[in-house]
């Protein structure tokens, strides 16, 4: 069972784990930026403490976000500072979209993989790129700035994938942190779906996890990806809190 002082230490692990290319620290806020390349990484975090004038220093995060040619995005968690930011946001015009699910599992539950036909990488390499960006449709636009981004993930991880007849059908990343492994980028081959390939590949990559020191997993999936859920609560894993993003249309 995850210990309720854990629960905020997987956000933080989430934030080390999806590295931005950019990053600006203002009162107690995390600014992320990469090129508008996924919400994760480019939106604002207020998860520690506030000091200055509220009003002030999200009219301030707007125009930043804006002078960056982005859009303004804050990520709304149990762990904004101050409590009430969501409701002050709405009452701005932002709008909610992308509620997600953050879920665990204890790694002494997990099964044993049947199809071993999978290759483990310590570091990003082309094959890996080519293939994920082929399953997950990554514009070639987002491409450079999706390299750099998995390559400035310091901490110890693995770049999977997983084979059927000498073709990958899936792939997805781990990040090892503090004896968690975080899941990431899971995709499977649109025609191969529903067929156990990604179960397969989750588990082999939860077996590398646990040789590798992790004791427990965590990942995000959105609420609205009903598969996806099935599928993590098919291998076990259990919600333990949510979060969404506020934006406002420009």
């Amino acid at each position: 069972m995850i210990l309720q002082k854990n629960i905020k230490m997987i956000e933080e692990l989430s934030l080390n784990h999806w590295q931005p290319l950019s990053t600006l620290l203002y009162d107690g806020w995390v600014l992320r930026f990469a090129k508008g390349y996924t919400k994760r990484a480019n939106s604002i975090n207020p998860i520690y403490s506030s000091t200055i004038n509220l009003d002030q220093k999200i009219e301030e995060c707007e125009s930043i976000y804006t002078k960056n040619k982005l859009r303004p995005t804050f990520k709304i968690t149990p762990f904004v500072n101050p409590a009430n930011l969501d409701d002050i946001l709405q009452e701005k015009g932002y709008s909610l979209i992308d509620r997600t699910s953050i879920q665990t599992l204890e790694l002494n539950q997990i099964k044993e993989p049947t199809l071993q036909s999978v290759t483990l990488d310590k570091n990003i390499n082309l094959d890996w790129i080519e293939n994920f960006c082929r399953l997950n449709q990554i514009e070639e636009n987002n491409k450079d700035t999706m390299i750099k981004m998995l390559s400035n993930i310091s901490t110890k991880k693995c770049f999977i994938s997983l084979y059927h007849k000498d073709r990958v059908v899936a792939c997805g990343l781990g990040v090892i942190e503090r004896e968690y492994i975080g899941l990431y980028d899971i995709v499977t081959n649109i025609n191969f779906r529903n067929q156990g390939f990604g179960e397969q590949l989750i588990l082999n990559l939860l077996k590398w996890g646990k040789e590798n020191g992790a004791k427990s997993s965590y990942l995000a999936v959105l609420l609205n990806n009903k598969p996806a859920l099935k599928l993590y609560a098919k291998i076990g894993f259990s919600e333990i809190y949510q979060y969404w993003y506020r934006v406002i249309e420009n």
